[in-house]
C-alpha cells in the first residue's frame, strides 16, 4: 500500500515514452542485423546449412549480449536522474553541481569500519569530503 502525504495530489502511474518503449527492439534488431550478416557470409562461404545456423545463433546472442553489458555500464546522466527521481517521487528535479551524493545502501555507516580515504564497497570512485 502507498501512503499519500494529505497535501499531495496522487501521482499517476509512470508512463514510459514511446522511445523507451522501442529500446530493447533496437538491441533485439541490432544483434539480429548482425547475425544475419555472419549467417550469409558463412553460408556463400561453406555452403553448409548447419555451420550456418550455428554461427547466426552465437553472434546474435554474443552481439545483444555485449549490447546489454554496455547499455547496464553508462551511467544515467542529469536528465535521466532527474526523471527518475520524478517517476519515483524521491525528489523534485536534478541535483545541483557540486552538491554531495546522498548515501546508498552500500556505504558503510558513520562509525563503520571503512578505510578513511574511500569507501568500504571497495569501489575505485573518490567519496567527497565531509562538511
Amino acid at each position: 500500500m502507498t501512503q499519500q502525504n494529505p497535501g499531495q495530489p496522487p501521482r499517476e502511474p509512470y508512463q514510459p515514452s514511446r522511445r523507451e518503449l522501442l529500446r530493447p527492439a533496437e538491441y533485439v534488431g541490432g544483434a539480429a542485423i548482425a547475425a544475419i550478416f555472419v549467417g550469409v557470409v558463412v553460408l556463400v562461404a561453406t555452403r553448409d546449412w548447419m555451420l550456418t545456423l550455428i554461427g547466426t545463433g552465437g553472434v546474435f546472442i554474443v552481439v545483444l549480449m555485449v549490447l546489454a553489458l554496455l547499455q547496464m555500464a553508462l551511467k544515467p546522466d542529469a536528465f535521466e536522474q532527474a526523471e527518475l527521481a520524478q517517476s519515483t517521487g524521491h525528489g523534485a528535479g536534478p541535483a545541483t553541481p557540486g552538491a554531495a551524493p546522498a548515501p546508498g545502501a552500500g556505504d558503510a555507516p558513520a562509525g563503520g569500519d571503512a578505510p578513511a580515504g574511500g569507501s568500504a564497497s571497495g569501489d575505485d570512485e573518490p567519496t567527497p569530503p565531509a562538511n
